[in-house]
């Protein structure tokens, strides 16, 4: 996977960059400058109907949220694992993403317990991007963030007792499949 870390942000209502102290280039970053990245990474992806980029695998798909305003908005990567586990399986769950969680610095991974009493995992990550964030610091950290969610899916199912299927793909999905 290689991404060309001089990708602009495009269009009107996109801020301009400007270099910092070092002479890095400085953006606030948007959805119009994720779906290029995405589009440079040669993921596919769709817009949901909040307006968040979603890129769909197989077993997961990974959001692109911008959440707050100004100087205070935050950028996210949140993942959701489609694998479903019973509520009896849930400490071991728990055990596994607390393993994953103290070697790894993302995606943060939690569970999440839905009202028919499976449980799911979700992987999350975020940045402060507001005031402004080297280009290549957002690049770099977001092909990252994707890498980590697919390290994280693939190191899941090698866990004992882990895997519901062993039959993965790791490529993403037809945008114009639901992600859900």
């Amino acid at each position: 996977m290689t991404t060309d870390p001089s990708i602009q942000a495009a269009g009107d209502e996109q801020p301009a960059s400007q270099p910092d102290d070092t002479g890095a280039e400085v953006v606030v970053p948007n959805q119009e400058l994720v779906k290029e990245l995405l589009d440079q990474m040669k993921l596919r992806y769709l817009v949901d109907d909040d307006g968040d980029v979603c890129a769909p695998w197989e077993n997961f798909r990974t959001y692109f949220m911008f959440h707050g305003e100004d100087e205070q908005q935050t950028f996210a990567a949140r993942t959701f694992y489609e694998r479903t586990y019973s509520i009896d399986d849930r400490p071991r769950l728990l055990d596994a993403a607390d393993d994953w969680n103290r070697r790894t610095l993302w995606p943060k991974v939690y569970s999440h317990t839905q009202d028919d009493g499976t449980v799911r995992l979700i992987g999350e990550t975020q940045m402060l991007v507001g005031a402004g964030v080297s280009l290549n610091h957002f690049v770099r950290s977001t092909v990252g963030w994707v890498s980590a969610a697919i390290e994280f899916d693939g190191w899941l199912r090698k866990q004992p007792g882990m895997a519901v299927d062993t039959d993965q793909d790791e490529g993403p999905h037809d945008p114009g499949q639901d992600p859900a």
